[in-house]
């Protein structure tokens, strides 16, 4: 029945509406998606056998929620999406600063208005994009800011004394009553404010100035927090923490495939870019595997965290990399080349937090090496692996590759090649054509080139061959040339 044309309190009740509250909106609707085969958190990747079930059995609960992870596990979008969780609209008495349900009114203004009005009583509908409200955890939130304080203009207008509790100006949390409401980074709140949110978690009073207030309020309460907080800016206070139902764990995704989901999900790029940018999918899984990289390496600081959005990012600035030289080179088209990782440095670097080895090495440095150590990663799952002890006289699939750049000078890639120059380059190292067309016999057209690359870099990351980066240009070599080079 759509009770949104009900306009009073009389014809509410007459229509049999049965008030619920928030806790029992999301646990009941809950329950029919779950039975319906509803996906409810849409959009949340790898979390299906972890969190959300969780997540779920909170809601079931009736619990208030307290999200533990480190940055970039999606652990806002987990909150806001419990929104749609919520019934449609729910019905307000109209005017009322705190969502005031007509059946249990709150406020002094609604149970005056109530018994003013009793069935005439006016009723407003809220819709359930409405009834979300977030907050950041900073150093200087105020409990004026989350709870309320005295207004002395109200005071003034109305010609009250500040012993009337009409002067009060209520603060977020009362104002997002009957709504979800989430303190993100808790550990950030001072441990005084903290103390303030006890007995609304608990027993629903509030106290503003002296005034102690029976507010029983009606609000989910979700909590985010980072582990690295605990340590190095504040903590959950022990009472408040045993007044929060559940406290969930996430997690970063745990495969290069979850990985790549959420980033072509999250990285909103040009419709422009989309068209005219081929995206091979080996780089996608480099892009990837650079934040698995990052999360295991000694010199980034693992406590931080590498969030998701540092592979988006990252993504975002390779294809603004193909883009750019596409645009100089007057090709209307092009491929990501392997090259173009160059261009994600500043991605990178912008979104680990080195530990003190890492400060030494310099942050550009650092992203590089995180690059290359994805490549080396993917590389043997590709083709075979590049033995470090090899036998004499037995032959191994890189001989050839090996001996064409010993009797050559090897191969000069410019950033700034055009389609046709980098195919021709890539092309006169005929070997690794064959090596590919070994291993990856259907292999499409437009991969080649990429993986040609890819099967460059593999060997000098295995010191088979040489790499050097010079200026805008980069060159491989065998690798007795690069020996005598950086000798002589």
């Amino acid at each position: 029945m759509d009770y949104t044309t009900i306009k009073t309190f009389g014809q509410l009740t007459d229509a049999g509406y049965t008030p619920k509250t928030i806790k029992e909106e999301l646990r009941q609707n809950l329950i029919t998606k779950i039975r319906q085969r509803e996906n409810v958190f849409e959009g949340v990747y790898g979390y299906e056998d972890t969190v959300i079930p969780e997540l779920e059995r909170a809601i079931l609960s009736k619990h208030n929620i307290n999200l533990l992870g480190l940055r970039g596990q999606a652990k806002t979008r987990l909150a806001r999406l419990m929104v749609n969780l919520l019934d449609e609209y729910i019905p307000v008495v109209e005017g009322s600063e705190i969502n005031d349900d007509p059946y249990r009114p709150l406020s002094r203004y609604a149970v005056e208005l109530l018994q003013e009005k009793g069935e005439n009583t006016p009723i407003s509908w809220l819709h359930r994009s409405e009834r979300f409200s977030e907050k950041l955890a900073t150093p200087d939130v105020t409990v004026a800011d989350l709870i309320g304080d005295v207004d002395p203009i109200k005071a003034a207008n109305l010609r009250l004394s500040y012993a009337d509790d009409r002067v009060i100006h209520f603060g977020m949390i009362p104002r997002a009553n009957r709504s979800i409401f989430v303190i993100n980074e808790l550990p950030d709140l001072q441990a005084r404010i903290q103390v303030a949110l006890f007995n609304i978690l608990q027993e629903g009073d509030i106290q503003i100035r002296g005034f102690k207030l029976r507010l029983p309020l009606d609000v989910q309460f979700v909590f985010t927090a980072n582990p690295e907080d605990y340590t190095n800016r504040g903590s959950i206070v022990t009472p408040l923490k045993d007044r929060i139902g559940s406290q969930i764990l996430t997690h970063y995704p745990t495969s290069v495939e979850v990985a790549k989901t959420i980033t072509a999900q999250e990285a909103a790029l040009e419709a422009d870019q989309e068209k005219s940018i081929y995206v091979p999918e080996l780089a996608r899984e480099i892009i990837e595997q650079i934040s698995f990289e990052a999360r295991e390496s000694e010199y980034v600081d693992a406590k931080s965290g590498v969030s998701a959005r540092m592979s988006i990012t990252a993504f975002q600035n390779l294809l603004s990399t193909a883009e750019l030289r596409m645009l100089q080179t007057g090709d209307t088209s092009t491929t990501v080349r392997l090259s173009d990782f160059m261009g994600i440095v500043p991605a990178i670097t912008g979104k680990v937090e080195l530990l003190y080895e890492g400060d030494q090495e310099g942050a550009a440095s650092v992203a590089i090496q995180l690059i290359e150590n994805a490549v080396k990663t993917l590389f043997p799952t590709l083709f075979p692996k590049i033995e470090k002890l090899e036998k004499e006289n037995k032959q191994y699939p890189y001989d050839d590759i090996v001996r064409w750049f010993l009797d050559s000078d090897g191969i000069e890639l410019p950033d700034d090649l055009s389609n046709l120059d980098y195919q021709q380059k890539l092309a006169q190292v005929e070997p690794v054509r064959t090596l590919i067309q070994a291993y990856h016999s259907d292999i499409k057209p437009e991969d080649i080139y990429f993986l040609t690359e890819f099967v460059l870099w593999g060997l000098t990351l295995h010191s088979k061959l040489s790499k050097y980066r010079i200026g805008n240009s980069v060159q491989f070599q065998d690798s007795i040339q690069g020996y005598l080079r950086n000798n002589i």
